[in-house]
């Protein structure tokens, strides 16, 4: 049975293909046309998925998509007839919007085959049902709690469950307009940031502030029922109103002036970014805690935008009463491709659960001869080395900064030692010099350390493993000086453990790195500049190498340096 999963309503178009019941492959869109969060068909992604697995059109049986658009209709127009000045754009977002939509996806599937009859069975589920109980089928739990929080998928903003086996359960939702995912969009927007897209920013800004400036006021305007149901005070707010104007004259009056775009931050600023990326956390442990009250589960499944929040993941996992909590690498609307497939493959077909998704590298790859053939034909100066992870140690342990292209393509949004940026975090500058001379981006933000399995307990404060960068701990005390340049300002770290067996090539490097220094971590980022997609391709990697600052690229077998 080949099931194409889909995602491409909202933004982080994906496609993939799962095989009885096994992920073959997995590729967001913007990886390929170079758009970073497109919101277009996945075409490409498809044709790359079907590549990848060697099928083609006809072989699929089933098509899954990760929304449904009736779904909570009546919800939505009972919304609409309170807030008739949100009329006109309610009704582009929910009807012209979701039209346009379909009538793209229809035409595709006409061209590819000539009715509905004759082409595979498309199967519309529901937004959430594709995150939280798509990911728990996909997790390595028999029974779970399950949580999904997001902006809004079919006006529900959080999806709280239980599953167990092939068998999920709905507890309780919440829906639009009270969302903690539009409630960080407000604040991104308020430290001058893009909503959905730079929210990352707002939580590595965070700790640069003072929680406590704000924290009373902003923990009046959301209220946790005993049920885990969210209830907002919205006249802080303008987002109801289907505005991009997130935040209203209130908002401004409490929290102070906006930042515009590029103008420095204030201080206001970052204490307000730090009260709102508080009482998230609270709010979110708040709900863990009902969850649990009501599943007595060991475990937890989080999914949605608002799971990438790996500040919060962190408290998850140290405060609530979960043993652990699994994130899958596409956490938001990319991974809704494989949970709408999971979701049909298991929920809905009811097929024995057959698969785990530990393995993020689910994506595209590329042979030595296709590597060289892209380097002689841009006509550059190149070394093949039998022993890469040697040669590449050497050039860490000397202070240079490495593009990392290696084995194959990880999905979602934290770069995994396959599109990497690599560089020695025993270097006190090395952050700096990095956002400045390389990634173009604010001085503040953070790096992450990848440190090997091995080493976790050695260097960092964490009981359980994290192969998905999606959870932040504190780097120890007494190590923090050791590895600066991936300790952030208040101790901590969004770290990713490697194991051996996983990616042999990224663990070696970090090893030999380690045998050379005593330092088994290396600070990784991704492998783009700020504003692009993490590069796909060798060509990709090539025009990334001599657009920054970067020493040295790492790609397959050959090294290229600049000096």
């Amino acid at each position: 049975m080949v099931i194409l999963g889909l995602n491409y309503y909202f933004h982080d178009s994906t496609a993939c293909i799962v095989v009885d019941g096994k992920l073959i492959a997995a590729i967001e869109e913007e990886r390929l046309n170079r758009d970073k969060h497109t919101r277009v068909f996945p075409q490409m992604a498809i044709d790359r998925c079907l590549k990848i697995a060697k099928l083609n059109y006809n072989d699929i049986d089933h098509i899954a998509i990760s929304i449904k658009p009736s779904h909570n209709l009546g919800k939505k127009l009972v919304h609409c007839a309170k807030n008739l000045k949100s009329f006109k754009p309610f009704i582009n977002h929910e009807f012209v919007h979701a039209y346009n939509k379909q009538k793209g996806f229809w035409n595709w599937f006409k061209y590819h085959w000539n009715s509905k009859k004759e082409g595979p069975q498309v199967h519309l589920i529901p937004h959430h049902f594709s995150h939280a109980p798509g990911s728990f089928f996909v997790s390595p739990y028999e029974e779970a709690a399950l949580l999904g929080i997001d902006g809004s998928g079919e006006w529900a903003t959080s999806w709280l469950g239980y599953g167990k086996g092939n068998e999920v359960k709905c507890l309780n939702q919440s829906f639009f307009p009270h969302s903690l995912g539009s409630f960080y969009e407000a604040v991104t927007q308020f430290c001058g940031f893009r909503t959905s897209y730079d929210e990352g920013k707002t939580m590595g800004l965070a700790p640069m502030g003072d929680p406590s400036v704000f924290k009373d006021e902003v923990e009046k305007i959301i209220t946790v029922d005993k049920n885990g149901q969210l209830h907002f005070d919205l006249s802080y707010f303008n987002y109801q109103n289907m505005s991009w104007k997130r935040c209203s004259p209130k908002f401004f009056k409490i929290f102070g002036e906006p930042r515009k775009h590029g103008e420095d931050f204030k201080k206001h600023h970052m204490d307000v970014a730090a009260a709102f990326q508080r009482v998230l956390e609270d709010k979110v442990l708040e709900i863990c805690d009902i969850l649990h009250d009501k599943t007595k589960a060991d475990y937890l499944v989080i999914s949605g935008g608002v799971s990438l929040n790996s500040v919060m993941n962190g408290r998850i996992v140290r405060e609530s009463k979960f043993k652990d909590v699994y994130v899958m690498p596409a956490a938001g609307d990319n991974g809704t491709a494989l949970g709408a497939a999971y979701y049909l493959y298991n929920g809905i077909l009811n097929k024995p659960r057959n698969f785990v998704h530990l393995d993020p590298y689910v994506g595209t790859s590329y042979t030595n001869e296709e590597i060289e053939k892209v380097l002689k034909g841009a006509k550059l100066s190149y070394e093949y080395h039998e022993d890469i992870c040697e040669k590449a140690a050497t050039l860490l342990e000397q202070g240079n900064i490495i593009g990392w292209f290696q084995g194959t393509m990880e999905i979602g949004p934290r770069a995994l030692g396959s599109r990497s940026i690599l560089a020695n975090p025993a270097f006190p500058d090395m952050k700096d010099k990095i956002n400045a001379e390389v990634k173009f981006r604010e001085a503040y933000r953070p790096f992450a350390p990848s440190a090997i399995v091995e080493a976790k307990n050695e260097f960092f404060d964490l009981e359980v493993e994290a192969p998905f960068m999606l959870k932040v701990c504190n780097v120890l005390e007494d190590k923090q000086s050791i590895i600066p340049a991936v300790t952030h300002v208040d101790g901590s770290a969004r770290l990713q453990t490697v194991g051996k067996d996983l990616h042999p090539r990224y663990y070696n490097v970090i090893k030999k790195l380690g045998d050379k220094t005593g330092v088994p971590v290396v600070l990784n980022t991704s492998f783009n500049i700020q504003g692009e997609p993490v590069v796909e391709s060798p060509t990709d990697a090539v025009r990334c190498f001599f657009s920054t600052g970067l020493d040295g690229l790492v790609i397959g077998n050959y090294v290229i340096m600049k000096n």
